[in-house]
């Protein structure tokens, strides 16, 4: 009975980080970008108390055997890289990507960092950069005489030069794609960093090989389903009563044996 207790404990354990992540879904339902986690269980290791196939008797074997698990743990949570729903801002700078691949930012530290958060701002010199100031790489800027800008499906950015001075190209946004996207270590920020689960990132102009076409004034919605999420929670919500009423079991029953014996 005693590891009756240990065993419903490791399930409220896993149950409340389950709740945590559902939770961390809902926080995200409108950031931009977003990709829903899952939260990913596995059950301990078990206590062979009897082996299946051992010998009962000189010429037979147990057909089965006897072992009691340990509980459970979350081992992983996992990335739903799903395609959000898109949003018209008719804003020139928000880019959404309609399938797969990243757009590739520069941190401070010279290290390059990975997004589905289009939603672009202008620097001080013109330069493409995040909410946070972070340039898009390649860098991308806009002169100070533009009076349009145009982003193609392609990456191609253009401008209108104002007072009738023609159309100019500037250069081309690249997207980046992962072997398994899911691999990539969350950052905060609505960005993501590379790491060995990941692969490396293949660079490519939107639209080829398989790499997501950018629609502009758009930006990608968060992919959580609140219904669903809110499904997930109540589930969540009874395994962790059940796993409390098991504990309240356990201790009856020694209750009653310390009191009766």
């Amino acid at each position: 009975m005693d590891a009756s207790m240990w065993v419903a404990k490791t399930g409220l354990d896993a149950q409340q980080t389950r709740l945590s992540v559902i939770s961390n879904n809902l926080a995200n339902v409108n950031t931009t970008g977003f990709k829903r986690d899952r939260a990913m269980f596995e059950d301990l290791l078990y206590q062979n108390v009897r082996q299946a196939g051992g010998q009962t008797a000189q010429t037979t074997q147990a057909p089965t055997g006897l072992m009691i698990g340990t509980g459970t743990r979350i081992v992983a949570t996992e990335k739903n890289h799903a395609q959000g729903n898109m949003i018209n801002t008719q804003n020139a700078l928000d880019i959404a990507i309609a399938g797969e691949g990243f757009f590739q930012i520069t941190m401070p530290d010279g290290t390059t960092a990975y997004t589905r958060d289009g939603s672009f701002k202008l620097s001080n010199v013109g330069q493409l950069v995040t909410a946070t100031g972070n340039p898009l790489a390649p860098p991308i800027v806009i002169p100070g005489n533009a009076s349009s800008i145009t982003i193609g499906e392609d990456g191609t950015v253009s401008v209108e030069i104002f007072g009738g001075g023609g159309a100019q190209q500037l250069g081309q946004i690249q997207v980046a794609r992962f072997v398994n996207a899911a691999g990539l270590t969350p950052m905060g920020g609505n960005l993501y960093k590379e790491t060995v689960a990941s692969g490396a990132p293949q660079l490519l102009n939107p639209g080829t090989q398989a790499a997501g076409t950018l629609r502009q004034g758009m930006l990608e919605a968060s992919n959580v389903n609140v219904v669903e999420e809110m499904v997930n929670m109540i589930e969540t919500q009874r395994a962790y009563e059940i796993n409390s009423k098991a504990i309240s079991a356990a201790d009856g029953m020694l209750r009653f044996l310390n009191n009766n014996l």
